[in-house]
């Protein structure tokens, strides 16, 4: 099993940044690599577009809104893995409360490609979508 964890620090109270993120069909309106997002199974399963018209499809796994975090799993998605679990988190930064950090991590089993090459492509995923997200909120 292979795993990814990219954090970055945002110009933004935590509780701004969850209401920005925290909601489970909410990726198009700060990842630009996400077109779409269609909620069915009561919020609790997403089916996503990207640019290039490929779908991914992910169920949401755990939610906690107190801590700021939820929990999804790939049901169906063009990435070479299987088992793939990630984490969002924001977390409040003590030492400036007009900041906050966020993680993306997740864990995989690779397939077709090595641990390596996935693990560099999800790295990608989630620093280019902390930065995005960095500039969605600026």
């Amino acid at each position: 099993m292979a795993s990814v964890s990219v954090s970055r620090t945002m110009p933004a109270p935590a509780d701004r940044v969850w209401r920005l993120v925290g909601g489970f069909g909410s990726l198009p309106d700060w990842l630009p690599s996400i077109t779409s997002s269609n909620l069915e199974d009561g919020g609790r399963r997403r089916t996503l577009g990207n640019p290039e018209g490929e779908t991914i499809v992910e169920r949401l796994v755990a939610f906690n809104d107190e801590e700021r975090q939820y929990s999804y799993a790939i049901v169906e998605a063009p990435f070479p893995v299987t088992d793939y679990l990630s984490t969002l988190r924001v977390h409040t930064v003590t030492s400036d409360p007009a900041a906050s950090e966020v993680q993306w991590s997740g864990r995989f089993v690779p397939t077709d490609a090595t641990e390596d090459e996935v693990v560099a492509l999800f790295s990608g995923i989630y620093g280019d979508g902390l930065e995005a997200l960095r500039t969605a909120l600026t």
